[in-house]
């Protein structure tokens, strides 16, 4: 998993343009592919319907449906003009709309720092994150569609690069 992070960045360093202003469906799934890769967990848009524990959300369940959602997100991405808040977004919806049987937070995460990096923002490292208070976050916009927790979240982790990553220059 480790490697295959790696392997992602590498990806975005090569392709930044992609994550500045032309994020397609193609684009999200390749970069799901490399941070899934030899994890047994099946490439593409899922086919079959999940649950998501700890929630009573069911995600979207109809292939077309995925299929519209993830072609609705990048247009919203790629006219929004600024670069935090498309990497909100992306972090958010891509783990709301489930793209993928498994691995939609870690790609969520990944293009989260794609758009911060492409755009010559300091990556959020999500290492600082409390994985009870990121759950709950997420639920609560599962379930409520509340954005507070989640907005809090993503707020704290650019607070923790400024103090940790920034202070020094």
């Amino acid at each position: 998993m480790i490697l295959n992070h790696k392997k992602a960045f590498n990806f975005v360093q090569k392709n930044r343009q992609i994550f500045l202003t032309n994020l397609t469906p193609s684009n999200i799934i390749d970069l799901h592919g490399i941070i899934t890769k030899n994890l047994n967990i099946n490439k593409g848009l899922r086919k079959h319907s999940v649950g998501i524990p700890g929630s009573m959300f069911r995600p979207l369940d109809n292939l077309f449906v995925i299929q519209d959602s993830m072609d609705f997100l990048c247009q919203i991405i790629n006219k929004n003009p600024n670069p935090y808040a498309k990497a909100f977004l992306v972090s958010l919806l891509i783990a709301y709309i489930q793209l993928f049987e498994d691995g939609n937070k870690r790609t969520a995460r990944i293009l989260c720092n794609a758009i911060l990096y492409s755009n010559d923002l300091p990556m959020l490292p999500f290492r600082s994150v409390n994985i009870i208070e990121y759950k709950k976050a997420v639920i609560s916009f599962y379930d409520y569609n509340s954005i507070k927790l989640y907005k809090d979240l993503f707020l704290e982790q650019i607070r923790y690069c400024v103090q940790n990553y920034l202070s020094t220059y």
